[in-house]
């Protein structure tokens, strides 16, 4: 949105220029032409305080309140709260996921490690003509399997 608006913004900028030149072609009095200059800053200024204000004004919509949230007290207050446990421990992602890598038993962090290096020289789009897909669903299984067996 905002790269829209200072696309716009050169835009206008740019003919700005152009008419400024043109205008200072027609009128060769130095005066004349620093008024016009005046008269377009000017309205710029006008513009320009409106546009901020009505920014403003709308920005006051979206501000959020903050109650005394402190990110070190998080996961103590969101395991006390009842979401205690793994999220991934009796879901489908979790067996996909070892199915994917070929684990029958709960593997360890070293485990996985391993398993990703061998999968990824398979699967790795750059060699041996390997599979996109397959080497997102593995990148996609690694982070389940990591977070649900190295707590």
């Amino acid at each position: 949105m905002l790269t829209k608006f200072l696309r716009y913004f050169m835009g206008q900028i740019i003919n700005l220029a152009i008419t400024i030149f043109i205008l200072y072609l027609i009128f060769t009095n130095f005066g004349a032409f620093l008024m016009i200059i005046g008269g377009i800053i000017l309205f710029f200024a006008i513009a320009i305080y409106f546009i901020r204000k009505a920014f403003l004004k709308n920005a006051s919509k979206f501000q959020y309140q903050y109650q005394n949230f402190e990110f070190k007290n998080f996961n103590q207050d969101f395991n006390n709260r009842g979401f205690q446990g793994n999220f991934y421990n009796q879901t489908s992602k979790l067996q996909e996921a070892k199915e994917f890598f070929g684990f029958s038993s709960t593997p360890s962090k070293e485990d996985i490690k391993k398993r990703y290096k061998e999968l990824a020289k398979i699967y790795h789009p750059d060699l041996n003509g390997g599979d996109e897909e397959k080497m997102k669903r593995l990148n996609e299984y690694r982070d389940i399997l990591i977070q649900a067996y190295t707590e």
